[in-house]
């Protein structure tokens, strides 16, 4: 299925596009899709988000500004042509009453059409905008004093996601990192600062897990590192937008072949697909998804890359 065009909306005499970026990282990444193919059809694109205005520095071709308060959405949307949010009720629940012409791409996630989400994001720049192409770059550009993957030996390892259900066991976590230290790899840990309490001792366990003063400087130190490793997670689609090759732990495959990260080298990593029924899946996929399997991937990965 495919977006849907509000009333009004002439797309082909479409010249101003305002995007009311997702919370989450991994979404406004995604987005940024169809903010690339966009602007290179020559549509006048202007971003608002706080995740992406945090990356602002990866994208400075384009006009990115801190997502405004809901009261001043009218006056700040006036401008534009139509304006595109991914979901219906975020981050602003009444985005149509603040400018006439809001498509949402409800339809388009959820929808029964192929490929991951940056294919559909780019299938619907060229239907719905007419752009030329239908690339899934999104333009991301590293600042030019950075070294791509310096640090090849470093492995970063996410072992949060944005809902407990996308979260591998934390003891497998942790044995991982200790395996693929006696392998000789510099092991990190990534965690937020919210999420820190439920990794207390990680680093008396000898595993380093450095904070970061914002996005942005991870986004640096991640561009930097050699390995990534994580749940389905917004960090696992920065890696993998930011070339460095990714392993993505996900439950299901139906939830892989929508969400898995799009750019550079990826390996999916599912469990062992034993149990017999999707619910059963969700239950018990931390225990059909070993640590040897990972190393396993990891290895073969290493060798290739």
């Amino acid at each position: 299925m495919d977006a849907k065009v509000p009333a009004g909306v002439r797309i082909a005499s479409t010249r101003r596009v305002a995007f009311m970026m997702s919370n989450a990282i991994g979404d406004s990444l995604i987005l940024m899709v169809i903010v690339q193919n966009l602007r290179a059809s020559g549509i006048d694109v202007c971003v608002f988000g706080t995740p992406v205005h945090a990356l602002r520095h990866w994208f400075p071709h384009v006009e990115i500004h801190p997502l405004p308060r809901e009261a001043h959405c009218a006056a700040r949307l006036e401008p534009f042509d139509a304006v595109v949010q991914m979901h219906r009720h975020q981050p602003f629940a009444k985005l149509t009453n603040a400018h006439p012409h809001v498509i949402d791409l409800h339809d388009v996630e959820y929808g029964d059409g192929p490929g991951c989400m940056a294919e559909r994001f780019a299938r619907f720049s060229r239907t719905h905008f007419g752009a030329a192409g239908s690339t899934t770059d999104n333009g991301i550009v590293a600042p030019a004093t950075l070294k791509h993957r310096r640090h090849r030996h470093r492995v970063v390892i996410h072992p949060e996601a944005s809902t407990h259900d996308k979260r591998w066991s934390p003891a497998r976590f942790i044995a991982l990192g200790k395996r693929l230290q006696a392998l000789g790899y510099e092991v990190c840990f990534v965690i937020a600062p919210n999420e820190r309490e439920r990794w207390h001792g990680l680093e008396q366990r000898g595993i380093a897990a450095p904070h970061f003063d914002d996005l942005h400087a991870l986004a640096c130190w991640l561009y930097e590192s050699g390995w990534f490793i994580g749940n389905d997670s917004g960090i696992g689609h920065l890696a993998s937008n930011l070339s460095i090759p990714t392993i993505s732990l996900f439950r299901r495959r139906a939830v892989a072949e929508r969400w898995r990260p799009a750019w550079g080298t990826v390996r999916v990593v599912l469990p062992r697909q034993w149990i017999p029924t999707a619910r059963l899946k969700e239950k018990f996929w931390r225990e059909a998804l070993t640590c040897r399997r990972v190393v396993k991937v990891f290895r073969q990965l290493a060798e290739q890359a």
